[in-house]
């Protein structure tokens, strides 16, 4: 099946007319009808029914209409965009956080990398530090930002971009909100919501609750959903500091801050940089990822919290 012949075939079904079809697709009108012939023996059935003056689609026709004109707009989409890749129009980069990892924190790198790279087009993909770490390799991505990673494969670049708590997030009507801290003791003794696929959860395991299990309540793998969990009272989250949160959380810290990681930065060694890649590696290693003091005392990164969002 040739493009041209599917082109053909498209004309005539808007015009119902060979020669005008012929005049749009700017060919002979025995080009064309020979070109929707050749289409319709490839099909194995007739598409179009000619008689005299009269020009209508068969049944075959019909059916297949649809989905000749979407091979046909994806055809010219890929080129476009091939076109677009050529001229440097277009400049892709698939970035992977891992669930723990929260978009804000790629914000100002790309606004910052859309500066000198034209065209910058970022796609986020969310899983596990290991999927990613997976379709590092596969090339499903260009770059990813995880915390802990067990077996680092040697194939992969790690860059540590910065280190940060874990700290309790919680309802202001929850028993333990009017705290300065949480200990141990509290946390054995609170329901704690569970974040899917959480990179921390063994550490938290073996620190907290090595002798008897968390006291665990609904799960999710996105945190926004988990926040509003806990702003509706179903128990505590566990989140990294730098986490933006509704407005209607607080936050507050562990005794003795037992929970940390760092977060680290993974790209495919050896492999070419593309331009924005390239950009993005330079950008987030130079940044300054240090962290400031609210006037609560609670750490948080320096990026903006969920405004307005609804309980």
């Amino acid at each position: 099946m040739e493009l041209h012949q599917v082109r053909y075939f498209l004309a005539v079904a808007s015009t119902l007319n060979f020669t005008r079809a012929a005049e749009q697709c700017n060919v002979t009108q025995p080009a064309l009808t020979k070109g929707v012939q050749k289409l319709e023996q490839e099909l194995g059935g007739q598409l179009i029914h000619r008689e005299r003056q009269l020009t209508q689609l068969t049944d075959l026709g019909k059916e297949v209409l649809p989905m000749l004109a979407r091979t046909l707009a994806s055809a010219e989409t890929v080129r476009r965009r091939a076109r677009e890749f050529q001229r440097k129009e277009v400049a892709p980069l698939k970035i992977g956080l891992a669930p723990s990892i929260s978009a804000s924190l790629v914000l100002d790198l790309i606004a910052e990398i859309a500066k000198s790279v034209p065209g910058l087009h970022v796609e986020l993909r969310e899983g596990a530090a290991a999927k990613l770490v997976d379709l590092l390799l596969e090339g499903e991505i260009n770059a990813a930002m995880v915390g802990d990673v067990q077996d680092m494969p040697e194939r992969i670049d790690d860059w540590s971009l910065f280190e940060e708590r874990y700290v309790a997030v919680l309802a202001p009507t929850h028993r333990l909100a009017n705290r300065s801290s949480i200990g141990i003791d509290d946390l054995r003794e609170t329901i704690l919501l569970e974040r899917a696929e959480c990179d921390v959860a063994r550490k938290i395991q073996r620190l907290y609750f090595a002798e008897e299990p968390p006291r665990l309540g609904h799960c999710s793998g996105h945190d926004l959903h988990l926040q509003h969990l806990a702003a509706a009272g179903f128990g505590v989250i566990l989140a990294p500091e730098h986490m933006p949160r509704l407005p209607t959380l607080k936050t507050i810290p562990l005794e003795g801050d037992p929970v940390s990681r760092e977060v680290r930065l993974l790209a495919v060694q050896g492999r070419r940089y593309s331009p924005a890649l390239d950009a993005f590696v330079k950008v987030a290693r130079l940044r300054d990822w240090s962290f400031e003091v609210s006037d609560r005392g609670v750490p948080h990164a320096t990026v903006p919290e969920v405004a307005r969002a609804p309980a």
